[in-house]
Parts: C-alpha cells; structure tokens; sequence
C-alpha cells in the first residue's frame, strides 16, 4: 500500500494526483477498498531515505507507525503490517511502539522484521557504515529475542479491581537480557494484547535471512517465481522451524504477486509496458534490468537466453540476495530471455498478467497445491487497482472457497489460524 502503486511510473498514470503519496486520505481510501474486498492484511514498508530514482514513484513517506494508528480508529477487521528495522531501533521503543498500536487496534498487527541493506539508511543515523550481513542478522536475532520477552512481560489485567497495587512481580516480570547488542532490563509498561504479541513477518532469502524467518516469523514473505523454487523454498524453512524446535505448519508462506489486470491478455500487455516506462516491450526490458541494479548488460540481446551469472550475487552484498538469488534460479531453469523474462517477473515478483480469470486461476493454482498459503498482492495504482481487482478478481476466488464472504476472527493471529505465542 506504498505511495501511488507498486508501478514506477504510477504516479505519472492517468487519473493519478501524484501528490497524494503524501495525503491521509489517499492511504484511508486504500485501506478502505483493501477492506471492501475481504483482504486480510495491507502492508505498508518503509526505507527511512529518500530515494535516488526521482523518475520513478515516491516509494517510502510516512511513517507506517504513525499512518496504521491513523487507520485503525476508521477501518475495523483487516490487520496491519509495517515494516521496522532491527539495525535502526532499540528493542525496548519498538516493543512499547508495536504493543500501543496492537492494543489500540484489537490485535491487528504484524511487525516485518528487516535488518537494513541500504547505505542511503545508513547515512541518515550517525552516517556509520553498514556492518557485514552475518553481523546484522545476529543483531536482528537478538532484537527480535529481546522484543519478544518485552511483549510477555507484562500480564493483561484481568479480573476485580486490586485492592492495594495494580501490579506486582508475578504480573509485571523483569526480563534482565544481556547478550552480544542489548542490555535490557524491562519489564515492557504496555500490558500483554488482544493476540499476545504482534504477529511477526519477514522476508528471509540470504542463508541468515532463512534461518532467521525459520527462528521467529508467523509469516514469511519470498520472491518465488515458480512453483519449484516455492516447495524448495519451503523445504528449507520446514528444516530449519524444525531444527529451532518450531512446527513447520505454523508459518504462513506469503509470496509477493504483481497483479496487472486487462479484458484481454494483449490488453493487460500493453497496460504492464506503459506502467513502467515509455511503452513497448523494449523499454519494459531496459526497465527492468535498471531496477533489478545490474550495470553490465550492455550489448544485452532481448531474443538470446540469458546467462544466469548476469545475476550473480554473494551472501554479503549489499542488494537483496533474495531478488539475485531468484531471477539466477529461473533464467538457468526454464532458459528465458530477457522478453520472456519480464513478462513472468516485476521488480523482484512474480507477475500475473491477464484478465481476472487467469489471475484468479494462477492465485488458485498456487494455494492448491500448497506452494502458497496466500499472496502479497502489489497493485501497480493505487487506490483505483484495489478496485479494479475487488470488482473482478476478488468474486472469482470467493467463488472457488479460497477466500471468505465475510471477516471471521477477532485478532490477525485468529484468521491466519496462528496459535499464541508462548
């Protein structure tokens, strides 16, 4: 649900003020249709820097905090996922942060966990380097531990009114971490929520990133663009829950979906190439290979297979090992071009492209065989595609029983069919 849509040049769309990236009532409109079509869930991510590519949409504005505490007090039901970093906060504001708005909400949020790759972010605290991936992860490890025994600390009241204190020992409990980054005594002053403690997510890819989603995460948020890679992913995560003591069928496989919808194929086609350039498949090509951050593709031929050690990548480089890891994965297992190449991927998604009924046919394909719990659908225009897709996609799967006619559960944690946390 960030800025004017998922599409880079969304803000330039026609129809589109661009200036309401900025503008409450843009991102209520938002939530508002999310919530007319039966969403569980919208997600707003955050990159707190202003970003480079001023040609391409205002990514990142408000703070998601402050923005979901906002829409909560107008949109009952659906929950809400932000992002917040382990390597840009402190345990003990984030928990207090987290719990105030999963209180004041009813138990409708999910914290996504990110340990912050870009140095953009960087410079904006302190200008102190990044430090290495494995040490951000272990940091991220720890913050999430220290967030977490903050969230239990403190017992929901409950009961008559105490006749001399409102709370003692047994109800409020010091957690006393000390460990490799944080000192932290506790116990949290927010009581225990609706749901225990927000539900939490992350996008693991890097080996760290894997094991820390297998560790701690409710839901999981992947680049996957085939149903292969899907189950191999999985069968990595359901080693490692396994291996932290963790029952794999608690975790929720959410992959991202760019939806780009037409009353015909050709008709979603040429809608796709404009939303992210000047047109025409060979601008979508350029596109493409500009946002995926590779700079040696000169001489590049759209009609040849392309070598998957154009997307080579490392365990510690500084852009998403998981983008890298899956566009190298499908170029080298189904042979692709780049023409065919951008036709199956957006960004670092995967893209279905077409009219409702193959949209909704490829979201049931998926979660019929198991390869998906469910979808982080990207709408490339906001607020209007929500629309669009409640009005000809959303009857398409209530139809084939994958989704409710109407909410169900009290707190996020209740519809995903997640038990509480210990």
């Amino acid at each position: 649900m960030n800025s004017t849509g998922s599409a880079g040049k969304s803000w330039a769309w026609p129809g589109t003020d661009w200036t309401r990236f900025n503008s409450f009532g843009h991102y209520l409109r938002s939530a508002e249709l999310a919530h007319a079509g039966l969403f569980d869930i919208v997600f707003v991510s955050d990159h707190p820097a202003l970003q480079r590519d001023n040609t391409s949409r205002p990514l990142h504005s408000f703070d998601p905090t402050v923005l979901f505490s906002a829409i909560a007090a107008r949109v009952p039901d659906i929950g809400f996922l932000l992002t917040a970093s382990s390597s840009y906060n402190s345990p003990y504001n984030l928990a207090r942060r987290l719990a105030t708005l999963d209180n004041i909400s009813g138990g409708r949020v999910i914290w996504n966990v990110v340990s912050s790759f870009n140095p953009d972010i960087a410079a904006n605290f302190s200008a102190a380097p990044l430090p290495p991936r494995d040490e951000r992860y272990r940091r991220a490890d720890e913050f999430v531990e220290v967030v977490k025994k903050l969230w239990l600390s403190w017992d929901t009241p409950s009961g008559e009114a105490p006749e001399t204190r409102i709370w003692d020992p047994a109800t409020a409990r010091k957690i006393d971490h000390h460990g490799e980054f944080f000192d932290v005594t506790g116990p949290l002053n927010v009581p225990i929520g609706p749901q225990r403690h927000p539900v939490i997510s992350q996008a693991g890819a890097s080996d760290a990133g894997i094991d820390l989603a297998a560790k701690h995460a409710d839901i999981v948020y992947a680049s996957l663009f085939n149903k292969q890679a899907a189950f191999g992913y999985k069968a990595q995560l359901t080693q490692r829950a396994l291996a932290h003591g963790r029952d794999p069928d608690n975790i929720r496989l959410m992959p991202g979906l760019v939806v780009v919808l037409g009353e015909t194929r050709e008709e979603a086609y040429r809608k796709h190439e404009a939303l992210h350039g000047e047109g025409g498949e060979e601008s979508l090509v350029k596109d493409f290979f500009k946002r995926a951050a590779l700079t040696d593709i000169e001489g590049l031929d759209p009609d040849k297979p392309i070598d998957p050690a154009v997307f080579k990548y490392t365990q510690d480089q500084a852009r998403p090992v998981g983008f890298s890891r899956s566009f190298a994965e499908l170029t080298e297992a189904e042979n692709l071009t780049p023409r065919q190449l951008v036709r199956r991927v957006d960004g670092g998604h995967r893209l279905a492209v077409g009219t409702p009924r193959e949209v909704a046919d490829t979201i049931l394909d998926w979660w019929r065989s198991g390869a998906a719990d469910g979808f982080n659908i990207h709408i490339p225009v906001l607020p209007d595609g929500i629309a669009e897709f409640n009005r000809t996609v959303i009857p398409l799967l209530q139809a084939a029983g994958a989704i409710p006619t109407e909410y169900d559960g009290s707190t996020i944690r209740q519809r995903l069919a997640l038990p509480d946390p210990a």
